[in-house]
């Protein structure tokens, strides 16, 4: 790169948590937004849904997500304490997959259990809920996006 702005950075990261069984037990949402919410330190966006889908037994206005962008301190702090703290306590863990990038230099992850979080206390949680991280970043490709991901730690599985 011949200019130093043209240094991809991290613009933000989206936290994404379907909660489907919101029909039947309306404080899964409740309860599932303030775990969210000790994770990211930041209160979640509950997602209501668009228009009714009979086949999923959904109805339009239902909640049926939570979402949480951070940015700036609570990004950096984030990232910090998914590579070192969280990431190592999965089980089996060989490293993230290195095909999860869009093609525009983003990058998702979805994590099956909120467990591996310090803040998350196993004698309260109800069920087991996992939940989708996606690295937004400045970076025009994967390549870019890679690079800046693996000089914060991002642990990227090796491929045969």
């Amino acid at each position: 790169m011949k200019n130093p702005m043209e240094t991809p950075k991290l613009k933000k990261i989206v936290i994404n948590r379907g909660v489907g069984e919101a029909r039947e037990n309306s404080k899964a949402t409740e309860v599932s937004a303030k775990e969210l919410g000790e994770i990211t330190g930041q209160k979640p966006l509950v997602i209501k849904a668009k228009k009714s889908i009979a086949a999923f037994k959904l109805r339009g206005g239902l909640e049926i997500g939570l979402k949480v962008t951070l940015r700036g301190k609570r990004m950096n702090d984030f990232v910090k304490k998914l590579v070192s703290v969280c990431l190592p306590k999965i089980r089996d863990f060989k490293g993230v997959s290195p095909k999860s990038f869009d093609g525009r230099g983003n990058y998702s992850l979805g994590v099956k259990e909120q467990l591996i979080f310090p803040e998350v206390n196993y004698e309260k949680i109800d069920r087991v809920r996992g939940m989708d991280i996606t690295f937004v970043t400045t970076a025009r490709d994967d390549q870019g996006a890679r690079e800046l991901l693996e000089k914060l730690g991002m642990p990227f599985r090796k491929e045969n």
